[in-house]
Order: C-alpha cells, then structure tokens, then sequence
C-alpha cells in the first residue's frame, strides 16, 4: 500500500506533479518570518526528545489537545514526556480535515523517514525511533536538511543581538540568520506592561525616556543598530488598525500620561499607536526596510487561562474588526510625503482578503515590482483552504507571480515542511486552473512563475 506522505501528495494533476518536482521542490527557502531563538541555533545543542521541540510552546497543538480534553498537565504541565506524547499521539488520530494531520506525518517522513501513521498503537514505537534519530539531529542540521538559505528571527528593539552577531562570525554557519524588528511592546501603550518596557528601553539606550522626543529618539537609535546588524524587515502585530488625526503635542501629552499610568481612552490609544507606525514607518523607508503588518488576531480571549498561563498559549481567535478605513489612513499618510516602504499585509481574517488586496493596489508604485504585498495565510488560515483562498484573491485582484511566498512562522526547527505544504498547495492549484482552460499549459511560463514565487520573489524583495 502506498505510505500517506507520498512523492505526489497532494498534487491531482499531472500539471501539478511536473511543476512541483522540477520547479518548486529545487528551489531553497527563504523564511523572512519565524520565531526561531538564535541563541538556539548558535549553540546548536541537540534535544534528545521529541517532546521538547514538537510539543513545547506550540499552541497549534495545544489547543487541539485541549480540544480532546486532555488534561493541561500533559499539555504545559510537568507530566513526563513520554506520557505527553502518548496524549498528543491519541489526538493525532483524530486530525483527519486538519492541516496538523499533514504537518505530523511531512515532518515525521522528512526528518525522521518514518512512513507509520501516529496514533495510540503507533505511539511508542515511533516516540523511540525519532529520540534516537533526533540525538543525531542539532538545529542547524535540521535547517540544513531543509535547504534554508535565509532566516529572520522576531527581536524586541531591547535585544542586544548578541547572537546574531556570533552567528554572523561563525564561517560554518552557512544559512544567514538575521534580526527583524518588533516593537509591539513600545506601541501597546495600553498595556501595564508598558512603562516597565520603556524603563528597559531607557537602560538600553543610556538616557532618561522622559517625553515623546526622547521615546522617538529611543527607537531611531535602535532602528539603526539593527541595521546594523542586517535587519531588513520590521514586524508588527497589529491586532486592530489604529489610526486617528492627531497632532505631534496631544500626542506627546497622551504619552506623558501613559508615563504616570493614567488610564487612556480609546480614542488616545489610536491616535497614539497611529502615529508612531508612522514615525516608524519614515523610518523603515529611510532604512530601505520592508515592514510586515500581521493584522486581525483577538488575543488571550479567556481571562481565566490568560490570568494562569500567560499570553501565547492557545488562548486567541480570529478578530472581525473593520480594517479598510484606519488601514487606508494610515497607509496614505506615509505615501503622501512619499515615505511609505515596501509593505506586506497579513490578514487573519479571510473576509478581510480581498480588503487587503485592493487596497495594496491602491498603493503601488515607485517603479517597485510588487512593493506592497499580500501575505501568505497565516495562524489559522495556513491550511489548503485558506490557502487557495488567498491565492484567489491575489490573483484575482493583483499580481500573483509577483507574490513573495510562504514563511513558517514557527517556533520549531521541525516546521519547515510547511514550505513543502504550501509548494504542493500552489502546484496543485496552478495544475487545478491548466485543466480548467483558465491557464495556458505553457510549461516554461507556469514554471517559472512557481520558482519566483517559492524563491526569487523573496530575494529580490527583500535583498537578499
């Protein structure tokens, strides 16, 4: 019987199949967004169990766990790792509609050339054989195998880049690890965690952050050092688009007050957080930088779990806020002073895709092929329907062959295969419209259009 990961998974035409195994899987990844450590990969240890880096902080699997109504010891608790993964192996069997299901096996077969399907009966067995293997397999082995040119770690404007710049040093270190900025924390000037954030600044910097000017003054300078360091892209969650008219002075009275833990309304936390992405944002086109804007997540919805395990564990949804408006504000106000950098647009909801996408179009320009983008699903949306949605809806309203491609997103060395995934999803939906007559089978023209998107789309937008 034919093992479920298969040479041709997921491809249904022969179309498909020509275009992944002659373009598609050649071609190197660039992942110009993950939460990879760079300590981690700088000192290369090896993880002797699975547990560690296939269950530790991915909320992807936690909240399937939970789903099935496993206990939160064997999920973030202190529950052995074998009785962990005979949980996670019990819920692997139910998976079947989600993309997990797939991640699992791709990642147990690239890896780990294990073609057995996990579940209770398979699950010891297979936690054996990958320990043993995975004793053999360090981070950078694992990003070796995976033929990973260039990585963008996510960095607080507070972190020094001690390892970036050890890896920098390191000649065997053969894939480039670069920092990319997010300074959420000094955006959330909502949050109690904000005055704490900006003391540490302070000390980073070697100066009171007294007022507006000296916050700003902050930034720039660890916009700089960044780039310094090779930074070329910014990040920002923005969970809502918060933009409203305001003035540099009520700004800097809203920020003082923020200093003194005042409460602010809704309305100073938009004029606030507005302006600054677009003090940022000068900043990022002075710099040449790409800024990615990851929009609509609606984090830490229960109280409860957030008040026991903090942020980041599994607890957030999708947001269904309206965006177009604050988003065309904002974006407007950096093109009107010609100031707007290359920008990509993340939406995590999927009614928001073709939000995004005709607003992109409505800021192109400078003779910068494909400046603004729209980025791949991500969170909840990485998945095939998600994914041939947002591929719809690029191609539909803008250019797809100019499309930048996939990143992992992960905080896992394992999670590369999603490249693979996605690879297989696009083949097989440009195979899908050569069949239905809506694409010439021109073999070279659709060739060339999977390698540019898989790989040169990147390198050429992000320099690389």
């Amino acid at each position: 019987m034919k093992p479920f990961i298969h040479d041709d998974f997921l491809l249904h035409s022969e179309v498909a199949k020509y275009l992944y195994h002659n373009h598609a899987k050649k071609m190197p990844i660039i992942d110009f967004h993950c939460h990879l450590d760079p300590k981690e990969i700088y000192e290369d240890h090896q993880s002797r169990n699975i547990v560690e880096v296939w269950l530790s902080g991915d909320h992807y699997k936690w909240r399937l766990m939970r789903a099935n109504g496993v206990d939160e010891s064997y999920i973030t608790g202190q529950k052995p790792y074998r009785e962990k993964f005979k949980k996670w192996a019990e819920v692997v069997e139910l998976l079947l509609g989600n993309p997990l299901y797939h991640w699992t096996h791709l990642e147990l077969k690239r890896f780990f050339d294990i073609d057995a399907l996990l579940g209770p009966e398979t699950a010891m067995d297979i936690y054996q054989e990958v320990n043993q293997k995975l004793a053999l397999l360090s981070p950078r082995k694992l990003i070796e195998m995976s033929n990973v040119e260039s990585i963008c770690t996510t960095d607080d404007p507070i972190d020094d880049l001690k390892w970036h710049e050890l890896i920098s040093a390191d000649k065997t270190m053969k894939t480039k690890v670069l920092p990319a900025f997010r300074p959420d924390k000094g955006l959330n000037i909502e949050l109690p965690t904000f005055v704490g954030w900006t003391d540490l600044l302070s000390k980073v910097v070697g100066y009171e952050i007294k007022d507006l000017d000296t916050f700003k003054r902050a930034l720039s300078e660890r916009i700089e050092y960044f780039h310094e360091h090779g930074c070329k892209l910014s990040d920002h969650a923005l969970d809502f688009v918060n933009y409203e008219l305001t003035t540099e002075e009520e700004v800097a009275l809203i920020f003082e007050r923020a200093l003194r833990k005042e409460a602010l309304s809704r309305s100073e936390i938009r004029k606030f957080k507005g302006h600054l992405l677009v003090y940022l944002g000068r900043l990022y086109h002075k710099y040449g930088w790409v800024q990615q804007y990851h929009i609509g997540a609606l984090r830490n919805v229960s109280s409860r779990m957030f008040g026991v395990l903090g942020a980041d564990t599994g607890y957030d949804s999708i947001n269904d806020s309206q965006i177009a408006l604050p988003l065309s504000q904002l974006l407007n106000t950096l093109d009107s002073t010609h100031e707007l950098p290359k920008t990509i647009l993340y939406t995590l909801n999927p009614s928001d895709y073709e939000v995004a996408v005709t607003m992109m179009q409505a800021f192109q320009g400078d003779q910068i092929p494909g400046k603004i983008q729209f980025g791949a699903p991500w969170w909840f949306l990485d998945n095939i329907d998600g994914t041939f949605k947002q591929i719809k809806a690029l191609g539909n309203n803008a250019l797809l062959a100019r499309f930048v491609g996939m990143l992992t997103d992960s905080r896992s060395f394992l999670s590369y295969p999603r490249h693979e995934y996605f690879r297989r999803i696009l083949c097989d939906y440009v195979g899908s419209e050569v069949e239905q007559g809506h694409f010439p089978e021109n073999l070279p023209l659709l060739g060339k259009m999977v390698e540019d998107i898989s790989y040169y789309n990147a390198k050429n937008y992000f320099n690389f």
